[in-house]
């Protein structure tokens, strides 16, 4: 199911319209994203996000009538914050000028900064994703439309890939470049090799994806 679809029955939001609870359905968002956070999926619950949002059960009830459409709500809350980072792939205004490879390891960089200032959220929905269908489904068609943007960025420089499949390869760098940082948000910096910081990383990663597209020295 596309997230952009209607969710399924029993998880859809009753928005609100009075500028109170407008604001005290803000806090319960807020307050659901860093219970996320902070605890993981096993700490988020109505009561824990009511004592921390600062408003009564009937708040939450008003709007959502299980513990797991509240926690969609939350989870999309969350999401919106990230995806409004995925914009600087559209903006020609940042990439227009940038030879291939500079603007390969850039869009790498991009990809990876927006991972670090968002790794406690997606670090864990990484993980609730596995034991959470919706969150999964919705997951994959966030990252579908992600990759969609790195790619077409990478094949605006297409005359440069040496792959003689510059479509598959750009994609590979994308699924590459994802899969490395989604491992290290979610199980941290020492999971598969040796702990790195995170611009050392970021630079071997970038490395990686040049050399793959673009063939040559670093």
């Amino acid at each position: 199911m596309s997230s952009r679809e209607s969710p399924p029955p029993g998880l859809s939001i009753r928005p609100p319209r009075q500028r109170r609870s407008r604001e005290a359905w803000s806090r319960v968002l807020d307050a659901g994203v860093a219970i996320i956070e902070e605890s993981g999926y096993e700490a988020f619950t109505i009561a824990a996000v009511c004592e921390r949002a600062r408003v009564a059960p009937r708040a939450i009830y008003a709007r959502a009538d299980t513990k797991d459409a509240l926690f969609l709500a939350v989870y999309e809350h969350g999401i919106a914050r990230v995806r409004a980072d995925h914009a600087v792939f559209a903006d020609e205004d940042r990439w227009s000028h940038l030879p291939a490879a500079r603007l390969v390891r850039e869009a790498v960089g991009e990809m990876a900064a927006i991972f670090i200032r968002h790794t406690r959220f997606l670090g864990a929905v990484v993980l609730i994703s596995g034991v959470h269908p919706e969150v999964q489904r919705r997951g994959e068609d966030y990252v579908r439309m992600l990759g969609d943007q790195f790619t077409s960025l990478l094949l605006s420089r297409a005359d440069d890939i040496t792959h003689p499949d510059p479509a598959n390869a750009a994609r590979t760098c994308f699924n590459t470049t994802f899969a490395a940082l989604v491992i290290r948000v979610a199980y941290g910096p020492g999971f598969a090799a040796p702990a790195t910081g995170d611009a050392a990383f970021t630079a071997e990663l970038a490395d990686v994806a040049a050399r793959y597209l673009l063939g040559g020295p670093p």
